[in-house]
């Protein structure tokens, strides 16, 4: 598939990893990640473009504690972070103990390792779902955590002189009792919550956990960015803010064939590229570059674009024309 040249301000990114999180709480982990490989696939991804984010998780818990600002997925993306490949840090609250002074110090010590190398700090991970370990939801205190978390990356952001350093939350898809999560959040943060932010994310991976024909992904995620704006950000007082596309990918072996899949991931890439004037997108990020196990049957194991031995699938190519066709 071809994709025709357009004239857009969106930027995109990738997570340059191949560890992830399962639905049970569990993460699929296959051989270590190789910053050569890496590096090679970023340079070939990015081509022209004037930049390429790189999406890193870091983790805020009751053992490392708050000066534990290394990014465990992937390990050390310092490496990989440039001014054309600049990083956005995903800072994690998973303290059992609820512990918000400790996850504020924590915030300002990733503010202070990051900022200058990041385009953006995501205060905590999907901090709607519950249940999961992996994710944030799973521990009380998360809202306090993120409303603190907000202030203390601006305020520390402004304090260094990175007033360009861009801070964001995200949560996954909204629906029935739960769309008025981020209203919820905002009433609780108030007006300088609200100030400090800069955009929202959005998890999503439509038609990959619930069953979309090829022809309906299109209008499923039509619906769904128009739905999380409409009826989630907008009434929350949100928005004026631009959208990101946090995390969003495609398993192989879902459709009939690698070039099925490719075309499934590029369907929905496409999409979100033509609704980036309609609802202010700002920002795509795929999940991930690599297969943690390209041998395991689970889903989880084969998000990349590449295999776990760094060969390109047919979404690599795709992935890297949409780019080049949005290239300003």
């Amino acid at each position: 598939m071809d994709y025709e040249s357009r004239d857009t301000a969106m930027i995109f990114g990738i997570y340059p990893g191949s560890v992830a999180g399962a639905a049970d709480g569990t993460m699929a982990v296959g051989s270590p990640d190789n910053g050569q490989h890496i590096k090679s696939c970023l340079d070939v991804l990015r081509g022209h473009a004037s930049i390429l984010l790189l999406r890193a998780y870091c983790i805020f818990d009751d053992e490392r504690g708050p000066c534990a600002t290394d990014t465990t997925a992937p390990i050390d993306a310092d490496q990989f972070a440039t001014l054309v490949t600049p990083l956005d840090v995903v800072a994690q609250f998973q303290s059992r103990s609820s512990d918000i002074t400790g996850y504020v110090e924590f915030v300002r010590n990733v503010v202070d390792r990051y900022g200058p190398v990041a385009n953006s700090i995501q205060i905590t991970e999907e901090p709607n779902v519950q249940g999961n370990p992996t994710l944030d939801g799973h521990y009380a205190g998360v809202i306090e955590a993120m409303i603190a978390g907000v202030g203390a990356a601006r305020s520390r952001a402004d304090e260094l002189g990175l007033g360009r350093l861009r801070i964001g939350i995200n949560t996954t898809p909204l629906f029935g009792d739960d769309v008025g999560f981020l209203r919820s959040v905002t009433e609780s943060g108030g007006r300088r919550f609200v100030e400090s932010l800069d955009y929202i994310g959005l998890d999503m991976f439509p038609g990959v956990f619930s069953q979309v024909a090829f022809d309906d992904l299109r209008p499923a995620v039509t619906g769904l960015l128009r739905h999380h704006r409409t009826n989630v950000m907008e009434p929350a007082g949100l928005g004026h803010l631009p959208l990101r596309i946090t995390e969003n990918g495609w398993p192989s072996g879902t459709g009939d064939s690698p070039q099925i899949d490719a075309a499934a991931l590029g369907s929905i890439i496409d999409t979100v590229v033509h609704l980036e004037e309609e609802l202010l997108i700002e920002a795509y990020e795929l999940f991930s570059l690599r297969d943690a196990d390209s041998s395991n049957p689970d889903v989880f194991h084969r998000f990349g674009i590449v295999t776990d031995d760094y060969r390109p699938k047919p979404a690599f190519d795709v992935y890297r024309q949409i780019i080049a066709a949005c290239d300003t």
